[in-house]
């Protein structure tokens, strides 16, 4: 059993998530699932007894083996959005991320990943993407945009409702 903080009834679904921004050369890393057009910033569930930053380290880790560091908390959101069938309400917490090692990925064009979503094994591509044409991309979630290019110097609160 997943100890990741996701409730999930017959009609909702409620997922806490955190999210690292690994800028490098006026270029941000994206993930992307094979079977999806969108990017989001990489990251993964907060599980039961982890803080939120343990958890960005684990997720970068086991997701692309890079070892990163927090700089800081600059965003918090909320994400109303369909997963599936049911609607979806997400709590986001958004850091500010380097790599301890820039040897221990690619820094430039896309490379690989998996991450397991419960019993659902997802291939993902991670890509380089420059924030000056970060606006000719699906980015999740969709008001985020704005703010990667240039990053709130103190923590930004916001809310996405999917219409």
């Amino acid at each position: 059993m997943s100890k990741d903080i996701i409730f999930k009834t017959n009609e909702f679904v409620f997922s806490y998530r955190v999210a690292g921004i690994l800028i490098r050369n006026k270029k941000i890393l994206l993930q992307k699932p094979k079977n999806d057009d969108g990017y989001s910033i990489p990251g993964g569930h907060v599980s039961f007894g982890e803080t939120t930053a343990e958890t960005l380290i684990r997720e970068f880790k086991e997701e692309i083996n890079a070892d990163i560091k927090i700089e800081n908390l600059i965003m918090v959101g909320e994400n109303f959005f369909q997963r599936g069938n049911r609607p979806c309400q997400q709590i986001s917490m958004y850091y500010a991320v380097s790599l301890y090692n820039e040897q221990q990925i690619p820094l430039d064009g896309t490379f690989q990943a998996k991450d397991n979503f419960g019993k659902e094994r997802i291939d993902l591509d991670l890509s380089w993407i420059s924030l000056s044409e970060i606006h000719n991309i699906k980015v999740y979630p969709k008001n985020i945009k704005n703010d990667l290019i240039s990053l709130p110097k103190q923590i930004k609160y916001f809310v996405y409702k999917q219409e």
